[in-house]
């Protein structure tokens, strides 16, 4: 008997979901637990596991389609794939057959045969490209496993596909003189691309709404401070082989960072409040958002009670969300009941970045790339010399409204001190 496939509850909260992508097809055998689709709600995007194994039978609701939790969004059958078969038929209409119908235009197959590539290569360029990308690559005849990719995670850009385009049309220009208007008008007309409107995913709808709604609400300003953090870059550098080999776990720079903020949260707690009406509210825990940065978007999972955990628990939570977030297996619940955020523009290279405050806290604290430079030192004779140090600049955004300019100081003043003379045991 046929199993139904339905929109799962995330969460309490949750009420709806949209489905971003079908991971299978009408026909395809599947396994229980299997990785079946993906889906975006306004809390998490999360892949959906199969109820049941067997062959995919039919897809009801397609990609983009967004249905109320328990809905049937398709069935599974028990056979061997007869019923899939006789269901296949009908397949050519779901969604999830565009991409290969996609990949060559339909007027002239035997022209583009060239880019035709197999399933698992076609869905591995949906992954890295964009859908303009896509329409760029069919209307030129671009196979894009040639193209370079520069965004993250080696992501075709609309850059990238453009500068593609112009480095082949270069070998085709003609050697033979040409006059000079002839010359300047081929100068100064590059290939023409079309412009595409391409929708929103529901988790860019969801970062543009909150962030918009997080400046109409806060005060923002901002406090930025120079950290030497040479004595943690000795230290990790000295330890992370170790470290590793003993727990399992990668040795970061996210934990100093975090153990320091909670350090300093404890010592004010006022920039771990939130504003309820009218009222403040003093959290007894200090609950650490920390930013993910995914090639589809951004995200913030929970270090619930952060303020118990050692280094080494810090460590292992961190890591485990960041490596859930961008597996697509977090939970409603882990995104919810932060704090304190801290973000992390540095590992792209930024000096420093004026993040926007995550509501409903009160405070955001970005931290900058670590570099090396020469810094005057002076010993504890009173002796100045230049020494090459590492620094990192950390910014701390903050609501006006609940925390005043001298506390958001002393607050990034004591997160210095804690980084820049490191005691503690890292595990």
């Amino acid at each position: 008997m046929p199993t139904d496939i339905v929109m799962p509850q995330m969460g309490e909260s949750i009420f709806e979901g949209t489905i971003t992508k079908w991971l299978k097809k009408p026909g395809d055998k599947v396994q229980r637990d299997e990785p079946l689709f993906e889906i975006s709600t306004d809390k998490v995007d999360a892949e959906i596991p199969s109820p049941a194994s067997g062959v995919l039978q039919d897809i009801k609701v397609a990609e983009g389609a967004t249905v109320q939790v328990n809905t049937v969004v398709g069935t599974i059958s028990d056979g061997d794939g007869a019923a899939a078969k006789t269901a296949a038929p009908s397949a050519p209409a779901k969604k999830e057959a565009a991409p290969a119908r996609a990949s060559a235009p339909a007027p002239e197959p035997r022209a583009v045969a060239p880019v035709s590539q197999p399933a698992s290569q076609e869905e591995d360029e949906h992954a890295r490209s964009s859908p303009l990308v896509r329409k760029i690559a069919r209307e030129h005849n671009i196979n894009l496993a040639q193209v370079p990719g520069t965004g993250l995670g080696g992501r075709i850009t609309k850059q990238d596909i453009t500068a593609f385009l112009e480095g082949a049309a270069a070998p085709a220009t003609p050697a033979a003189p040409v006059s000079s208007a002839k010359a300047n008008a081929g100068s100064a007309a590059p290939p023409a691309i079309p412009s595409d409107l391409v929708p929103m995913s529901q988790m860019r709808k969801i970062i543009a709404h909150r962030m918009i709604e997080s400046r109409r609400t806060s005060a923002h300003v901002h406090c930025m401070f120079e950290v030497d953090l040479t004595r943690i870059v000795q230290l990790r550098n000295k330890n992370k082989a170790g470290f590793e080999k003993r727990n399992g776990a990668r040795l970061t720079f996210m934990p100093f960072f975090t153990r320091a903020a909670i350090i300093s949260l404890q010592q004010f707690p006022i920039v771990n409040a939130s504003i309820e009406g009218e009222s403040l509210r003093y959290h007894r825990h200090v609950n650490v958002g920390i930013a993910v940065a995914l090639d589809w978007g951004l995200i913030v999972p929970v270090l619930k009670n952060a303020d118990e955990l050692n280094f080494l628990g810090l460590q292992r939570g961190i890591s485990d969300l960041g490596e859930r977030a961008r597996n697509k297996k977090l939970k409603p619940e882990e995104v919810e009941g932060s704090t304190f955020t801290i973000t992390n523009p540095g590992q792209f290279g930024a000096v420093f970045g004026l993040p926007i405050i995550n509501q409903p806290n009160s405070a955001i604290m970005g931290v900058g790339g670590i570099t090396k430079a020469p810094v005057v030192v002076t010993d504890n004779d009173g002796n100045d010399s230049i020494a090459i140090r590492s620094l990192v600049h950390l910014t701390l955004g903050y609501d006006h409204r609940i925390v005043d300019g001298a506390v958001a100081d002393q607050f990034m003043a004591e997160v210095k001190k804690t980084l820049e003379n490191w005691s503690e045991e890292i595990g």
